[in-house]
């Protein structure tokens, strides 16, 4: 099956597209302002959409996992990234900042309590955020699950994911000395923050490239270059926080804090052939959380758009509005 074929069989899954009632762009201090958007019903049951990355944005399409009738949407542009501002800044942009800028997002709402919906980073997030605010989290939908822990890292830039994927994984570590490649995350660091605009962009390409090549199970490797803004926040984001470890105080923090949310429903949807997150990590909380329903998709990878994923997310939407 092709892309293509693949990405037409995920759409017939998803709502008709809709448009946002509401648009703002919110100060959240330490000189942040994030784009927020609410769109479906506004008297609805509300989900709040935690996008991936760090770094990767929102995007129209995410608003169609939710049936526009039932559900009030409400998605927002992470710190640095997206249409938020500063673009491309790590300066006060930590976990806990997001954490904070939730509660804000749902606190100037009047929301009182809400679905959070995410995945790889967003699912990351959601948990973190659930297990901070358990009382403000009614459900946990999530996808592609991450935990933040350094064995994740590992996989992906340390060469496990590089065993199945040689020819990727050799433009990625090849743009680095070899005497730096025992370290990539640091390496690449070095480069994406130097201050020089065009070897930012040359090496934030180069990042955004190599996952973005391993995220679908259909890929052959080859993918085109993001557009040079979107690589260089997407890149800084993920590097700047995958550097420091989550801002996390432990290896393993979520896995540990696992029994905060025991009690809230929830459902984690996974790609059995997931590169970028394996399902190990799904599989893992799932063992410990009691409320839980893993979805496991036997053939898809990590995208958002794969068929099986698609499904997934939309049967467990319309399965939580039904009851």
């Amino acid at each position: 099956m092709d892309k293509h074929t693949d990405q037409k069989r995920a759409v017939q899954y998803l709502y008709p597209p809709i448009d946002p009632f509401d648009q703002r762009m919110m100060d959240v201090g330490q000189g942040h302002r994030i784009y927020v958007e609410q769109c479906g019903n506004p008297k609805g049951v509300p989900v709040v959409v935690l996008h991936g990355g760090p770094g990767g944005g929102c995007s129209p399409a995410m608003r169609r996992y939710f049936d526009p009738d039932i559900y009030h949407i409400i998605l927002f542009d992470q710190r640095g990234c997206g249409r938020s501002r500063p673009h491309a800044s790590v300066e006060n942009n930590t976990t806990w900042h997001l954490v904070d800028d939730i509660e804000a997002i749902r606190a100037s709402l009047g929301i009182d309590s809400w679905i959070v919906f995410g995945g790889s980073w967003g699912a990351t997030l959601s948990l973190i955020y659930a297990q901070s605010y358990p009382d403000r989290t009614t459900h946990l939908v999530l996808r592609g699950v991450f935990l933040m822990t350094q064995a994740e890292l590992d996989w992906f830039y340390g060469g496990g994911a590089g065993k199945f994927w040689p020819e990727v994984w050799d433009r990625f570590a090849g743009l680095i000395p070899v005497d730096e490649q025992d370290d990539l995350i640091a390496a690449y660091a070095k480069r994406l923050f130097c201050g020089d605009m065009q070897t930012e962009l040359k090496y934030a390409k180069a990042w955004s490239s190599w996952e973005n090549a391993l995220a679908s199970i259909n890929s052959n490797g080859s993918v085109g270059e993001s557009p040079g803004e979107y690589a260089r926040a997407f890149a800084r984001l993920e590097n700047h926080y995958f550097v420091n470890g989550g801002f996390l105080e432990t290896d393993g923090e979520i896995l540990t804090n696992m029994d905060r949310i025991a009690h809230i429903p929830g459902v984690i949807v996974q790609g059995r052939y997931d590169m970028i997150c394996p399902p190990q990590a799904a599989y893992t909380i799932a063992k410990v959380w009691p409320a839980c329903d893993l979805d496991m998709i036997p053939y898809a990878g990590h995208t958002l758009s794969e068929p099986g994923i698609t499904a997934g997310l939309v049967r467990a939407m319309n399965r939580i509005a039904a009851s």
